[in-house]
């Protein structure tokens, strides 16, 4: 084991022999003389070229220009090569000014596109000028453009007005950029936007809030990648525009015509010469239009008439002045009338028509005409005012309208009434009539002839007798006083027109007779008798032979009678028709008289009237009892007599002229109306009927009815009562009182007492008799119990509504009521003062608060004037009608879609009310979003819209009576149109920070209120709340993709969209090391230590900050060098870079601690000079041991051992451990760890007698 160790070392100094000073392997502590773990060796001959491993030092393959590319190539085991390079398999060519090659190391400075492609290298041996190795891999270089940001400007406008906002956006290549802001004063100078109060950049964005005119000018941006230090060039720049002033819009109209009626279409637009992104709101009469575009059409109506102004706005903050208004009146569209301008609407084939169609104003109008409501094909003036027919035909007959319509506008009127125009299919006829129509006519005697033509007017007449014209030219031929002269035919035709004649058919001819002898009418009579009675019919006829039309006119005894017929009779003669009577006639048109008739003498007598009398006192009769009828005449003339009952004779046994009746016994059969007639004797005259006398005969015995007057069921001491016996049939009766059965005093119908006691309660009846020779006794009457009461009553008074307040406006009724007895009048008071009311009841139909008080009633008797006591007070209370109150119930009234919102009416007086709900004034349905609770008292919105935006109100009602709040005042609900946009802001703005730095994130949410916050990484929910998160050091594992949220509610939760996701990545801040440079080939000669301070994996320029026992050292430069007069201590140290870049500082290094180092280097050397002596000698005898230790032939070959290592193996084993052994003098000394240094011999310090070395002191 111990001789296996000892090949080790002999080996690897072997190596270190022959390498080249400047590629030194390192041994790893497996393989050191301090392990106690036996390690094998292997010699391993390698034929083949070797392959060069070709690595990317930077930290991208893809870059920009300027940045620096460097590939290392490497031969793994030798560091003897030479290398060349290529670049899509071309050889680079020197020289070039951005490609050096030193070494194993290609680097590429300031980079450009034509440098990127596919880099590969091979090598060649720097000695053995025959040897090469294969081709490398290949690396892969990328060289891109520097990106130009893109600059978006996000506000809706260029142009802007003071105290608005202007928000970019910068979007760079990816996250990883960073933004940076420049305002374009002058020309192209940029200047950065620092930190000012009314900017906001929040990474790719830049918000510029009340806007002033400093902010005027051009924007632009430029990205940053921290991590490269690369920087893009600048986006386009944007200009920016601000105005002092607001503009003043100014309204136009179009059309501009004057005056506009109903139905056209006006468009009024709302100017704004400056900037854009405007909204508008409109105003007519002060009252705000709800249309908000920038024009707006209006299709005409009378309520459209007024004025009209705009206003414009835009955002929350920037609205203009008023325009100035202008003014559109508009008017009824008038209707045209048609007009006729010939004289008449129906005319005749042939004739023409001329009709005229106006308008009532002077506006330039052109007309359409229609028959029978279809358009007219037909020539007109050039506005078509006037329609001409020339030759009519029953194809015109129809009625005509027009319609009017405006030039050069879509202007119409409807269609006005119109006229009827009549065309007959042939000519007219005429009629001839003559008046009178008398066939034979008199001397003196007028007449007339008309010329009748029954359609149309306008006509004029043409007159002939017997063929011959007349001078006449009207309808009518007048004659006024005829003669013989006159007889002839006559006849007639008529005729119109001014241009053309128009001519009817001649009409029938008429025959006018003449005669010269006047008539004597012939009278007369029948019967034709000297004397009649009264009631005789008489007629007397009177009769003209000649011609016709005559009136009859009579007499009697010279005076005229107003009769005008040809006869008239006497129907009922009277004593005053007698008299002398004769006739005469007139001609009723002409009044022509004929002479008198012969006269005739009229004589007439009155006949008698028989009168019936009663001789019994009563005509209405009870069964058993007789009743004596007589029948009488005044004259003394010899009349006979018969009965009749009921207008039928009656058949019984009478006295010898029938002049008594005799009824012994009545019986229902009796029963009747009686009357009697007289009859001359020897002639057909009979008297009529007198007035006769009603017989009644009742079927059974009278009822008599006892009444009281008062009516009172109960009466009450010292009140007046009477009683009534009341028999309602016949006369003659005769009463018996009684009271508790006894009989009472009293006699005639009626029984008084003037003041009741309790002595007249009792039972009251009575009845009735009549009749001489016998006693007829009525029924007994009802028994009327007589209540006395000595208890004085009082009333009870209820209320409906039964309740202790009413509202204004409500009804309130009041009811007093006795239940004793009955007849009570009913007075009121309240609050002691008598109302002028006397009902039972009485109703406050508008209650007011005037109406509150105290109320009571009592009651007098109507009749006895008694009086009750008071009844109890009620007080009734009148109150105003509380006003509800709406109230928010969710905390927030501007709310998104989706999100609910609850709202609740409340009264302030009672919870006994329903509630009715109104948005901008009306009334709000129940629907799938919108819900209520059981009375309406709270209004749900489940799922806001912008339709439920508006002015909420609501009313109260009472649930049991008419009672009915005024509206409330309104709450206004805000629904914005989309979701709220979270934005999420990074301090400091880095997308790369440095584990240690601190980071705080922002959520920001600009409207409503309430909200929770919610935070994300890499699309995982965080447990934090607030809208802050702070990471006052990060570490690795803060590296992600961060986001915010909001939500708010309770029950129904609303979720805004997540923010824009910012995205930090965390690396690991650079670590300083410490390396001493001191090398050993000075190690014999010094008497200090050089320490630097370097980065680990950094090519960025450092600064560096030392330390010395954790105190901070005067000292900036990269090298420190530590001797025994500045450091007799032999202290621990530590450094740190610094920098004016992003990390602004490093980690510290591991302290570094200088006690021992010279001593370790001088004993290491003495090591290695004892093994190298050492091969001397060992080295033949394993070469003997090889050749003499042979095994056995066909024995199982046991495993070789090891005793060599390769080159391979060294390079596997550890590569990148800190405390390796380096074999060339001119490595420098690698850092010794704190607790490696723990091994050191601590027991004296050691210091050679020459002074050659010091030993620091640990």
């Amino acid at each position: 084991m111990w001789l296996v160790k000892v090949f080790s070392v002999i080996y690897f100094t072997a190596v270190c022999a022959a390498q080249d000073p400047e590629n030194v392997s390192t041994v790893s502590r497996d393989v050191s003389p301090a392990s106690p773990r036996p390690t094998s060796m292997k010699i391993t001959t390698v034929d083949e070229p070797p392959v060069p491993s070709l690595q990317l030092l930077s930290h991208w393959p893809d870059v920009f220009p300027s940045e620096k590319v460097e590939l290392s190539c490497n031969v793994a085991g030798s560091s003897d090569w030479t290398f060349s390079w290529y670049r899509n398999t071309q050889k680079l060519q020197d020289p070039d000014p951005n490609v050096s090659a030193e070494g194993s190391k290609l680097t590429i400075t300031a980079a450009t596109k034509t440098y990127s492609g596919n880099y590969s290298c091979n090598g060649h041996h720097k000695t053995n000028t025959g040897r090469a190795t294969q081709t490398s891999n290949s690396v892969e270089v990328r060289v891109y453009d520097l990106p130009k940001p893109s600059l978006k400007l996000l506000s809706p406008w260029p142009d802007v007005f003071e105290n608005e906002t202007v928000e970019f956006s910068c979007e760079g290549e990816s996250a990883d950029w960073t933004i940076t802001w420049y305002k374009v004063t002058k020309g192209t100078n940029e200047e950065k936007l620092e930190d000012i109060e009314n900017l906001e950049m929040l990474d790719s964005y830049l918000n510029i809030t009340e806007v002033t005119q400093a902010d005027e000018g051009g924007y632009a941006c430029k990205a940053q990648l921290e991590s490269r230090k690369v920087s893009s060039g600048f986006s386009d720049t944007f200009q920016i525009t601000v105005y002092e002033n607001l503009p003043k819009p100014t309204v136009s109209k179009v059309p501009t015509f004057y005056p506009m009626y109903v139905g056209e279409t006006v468009n009024f637009t709302c100017n704004v010469d400056v900037s854009s992104g405007w909204e508008y709101q409109w105003y007519k009469n002060g009252v705000q239009f709800s249309d908000a575009n920038k024009t707006i059409s209006i299709r005409l109506s009378l309520s459209d008439q007024g004025k009209y102004w705009c206003m414009a706005y835009r955002g929350e903050t920037t609205s203009t002045d008023v325009s100035k208004e202008i003014q559109q009146d508009v008017l009824e569209i008038p209707v045209p009338s048609v007009q006729q301008i010939t004289d008449w609407m129906d005319v005749f084939p042939t004739e023409s028509v001329k009709l005229s169609c106006n308008m009532s104003d002077s506006s330039d109008w052109i007309y359409t005409w229609y028959k029978d409501e279809k358009e007219v094909q037909a020539p007109f003036d050039s506005k078509g005012a006037t329609l001409t027919i020339t030759s009519a035909s029953a194809a015109h007959e129809g009625q005509y309208k027009c319609k009017g319509h405006l030039n050069e506008r879509s202007v119409s009127s409807r269609l006005g009434s119109g006229l009827s125009l009549k065309v007959y299919d042939k000519k007219p006829e005429v009629i001839l009539t003559q008046d009178p129509e008398y066939n034979v006519m008199f001397p003196g005697e007028s007449v007339s002839f008309s010329c009748h033509i029954n359609v149309s007017i306008g006509w004029e007449y043409l007159w002939y007798q017997d063929g011959n014209p007349l001078t006449a030219s009207g309808n009518k031929y007048p004659i006024s006083s005829v003669g013989t002269t006159n007889m002839g035919s006559y006849k007639c035709e008529a005729k119109r027109g001014s241009e053309q004649n128009f001519l009817t058919i001649v009409s029938q001819d008429i025959r006018l007779e003449v005669t010269e002898n006047k008539p004597k009418p012939s009278m007369t009579q029948q019967p034709a008798v000297d004397m009649v009675y009264t009631g005789e019919s008489v007629s007397f006829n009177c009769k003209v032979d000649s011609s016709s039309g005559w009136v009859y006119y009579w007499y009697k005894n010279g005076t005229p009678l107003p009769i005008n017929t040809g006869s008239f009779i006497i129907s009922d003669a009277s004593l005053s028709n007698s008299g002398t009577y004769n006739c005469m006639a007139i001609r009723d048109k002409t009044k022509y008289k004929t002479e008198h008739s012969v006269e005739r003498i009229l004589r007439v007598s009155e006949i008698p009237v028989p009168s019936v009398q009663q001789i019994t006192d009563w005509m209405d009769v009870f069964p058993t009892e007789s009743v004596k009828l007589s029948c009488n005449m005044s004259d003394s003339s010899d009349w006979t007599y018969t009965w009749y009952k009921d207008e039928k004779e009656v058949q019984a046994p009478f006295d010898s002229k029938g002049a008594t009746l005799t009824i012994t016994s009545a019986s229902a059969a009796h029963e009747g109306q009686y009357k009697c007639k007289g009859h001359l004797n020897e002639r057909s005259v009979s008297s009529r009927l007198g007035s006769g006398l009603s017989l009644k005969v009742y079927d059974k015995k009278p009822e008599v009815i006892l009444t009281q007057d008062p009516e009172y069921n109960v009466m009450f001491p010292g009140e007046s009562v009477s009683f009534s016996c009341h028999i309602n049939v016949s006369i003659g009766w005769e009463y018996l009182w009684y009271q508790d059965g006894n009989p009472l005093t009293a006699s005639g119908n009626k029984y008084a007492i003037s003041s009741v006691g309790t002595t007249n309660m009792g039972s009251y009846k009575c009845e009735a008799k009549r009749g001489s020779e016998q006693n007829f006794l009525t029924i007994v009457s009802q028994d009327i119990r007589l209540e006395v009461t000595e208890n004085k009553p009082k009333p009870s008074m209820t209320q409906q509504p039964a309740v202790d307040m009413v509202y204004t406006g409500e009804s309130v009724s009041f009811n007093c009521k006795v239940d004793s007895s009955s007849g009570w009048v009913y007075y009121w008071y309240k609050n002691g003062t008598p109302l002028l009311i006397n009902t039972g009841s009485f109703i406050i139909s508008d209650a007011s608060l005037s109406n509150s008080g105290t109320y009571n009633c009592m009651a007098i008797r109507d009749k006895t004037k008694y009086k009750t006591e008071h009844s109890v007070e009620r007080i009734l209370r009148v109150s105003e009608i509380p006003v509800p109150s709406v109230q928010q119930i969710t905390d927030w009234m501007d709310v998104f879609p989706t999100e609910s919102v609850k709202l609740s009416c409340n009264m302030s007086h009672s919870s006994d009310w329903t509630y009715t709900w109104y948005k901008d004034r009306q009334q709000v349905q129940a629907d799938n979003t919108v819900s209520f609770d059981s009375d309406a008292a709270t209004l749900s919105i489940s799922s806001a819209s912008a339709s439920h935006r508006g002015q909420y109100s609501c009313l109260g009602k009472l649930k049991s009576r008419p009672v009915s709040s005024i509206v409330s005042s309104e709450i206004t609900l805000h629904v914005y149109d989309t979701k709220p946009r979270v934005t999420l802001m990074q301090n400091p703005i880095h997308n790369v920070m440095h584990t240690g730095d601190p980071v705080t994130y922002s959520c920001h949410i600009n409207v409503s209120s309430g909200w929770e916050y919610l935070w994300h990484k890499d699309g995982s929910p965080l447990n934090l709340f607030g809208n802050n998160h702070s990471i006052s050091s990060a570490v690795r594992k803060n590296t992600g993709s961060y986001q915010c949220q909001v939500k708010r509610g309770s029950k129904t939760i609303f979720w805004s969209d997540q923010s824009q996701a910012v995205k930090l990545d965390i690396e690991e801040r650079p670590k300083a090391d410490i390396i001493l440079l001191t090398g050993w080939s000075e190690v014999f000669s010094t008497d200090s230590l050089v320490l630097r301070c370097g980065m680990q994996e950094s090519q960025d320029i450092w600064n560096y900050t030392w330390f010395k026992e954790g105190k901070q050292i005067n000292l900036l430069s990269e090298k420190h060098t530590v001797t025994p007069q500045n450091d007799p201590e032999q202290s621990q140290y530590t450094c740190e870079g610094i920098r004016t870049g992003r990390p602004s500082y490093s980690k510290r290094s591991d302290p570094y601690m200088t006690k021992n180092l010279l001593l370790k280097r001088k004993v290491l050397l003495s090591i290695s000079g004892c093994i190298f002596f050492g091969i001397i000698i060992v080295f033949p005898g394993c070469i003997v041991l090889r050749i003499f230790c042979k095994p056995a032939d066909g024995e199982e070959k046991p495993e070789e051992t090891e005793l060599f290592i390769t080159m391979a193996q060294l390079k596997n084993s550890d590569e990148g451990e800190e405390n390796g052994t380096i074999c060339s003098e001119t490595t420098p000394l690698p850092i010794t760890l704190q607790e490696d240094q723990g091994v050191t011999s601590e027991s004296h310090d050691t210091t050679e007698n020459n002074g050659e070395l010091i030993s620091f002191k640990h």
